[in-house]
């Protein structure tokens, strides 16, 4: 099933503005500057819960913003 909802959520730290995203290869959080580079998550509650569990494991603060995302054709 295709999710065709146009808002994603991405996990931004407070402290620097900065966006997490999941690395390729070991699949390590890292930070990048730019929302489109973020891991974007289709539901507001998944984001909440991995950065409630960021936040309690000590490697944030991190919050969640809503991104506006447009699904790419084809």
């Amino acid at each position: 099933m295709e999710c065709t909802q146009p808002e994603r959520y991405a996990i931004m730290r407070t402290d620097n503005g900065q966006y997490l995203a999941v690395r390729g290869g070991d699949q390590a959080v890292t930070e990048v500057g730019q929302a489109r580079d973020a891991y974007l998550f289709h539901t507001h509650v998944a984001a909440l819960r991995a950065a409630q569990e960021l936040n309690h494991t000590g490697r944030g603060p991190v919050d969640v913003v809503k991104i506006e995302w447009e699904p790419q054709a084809g």
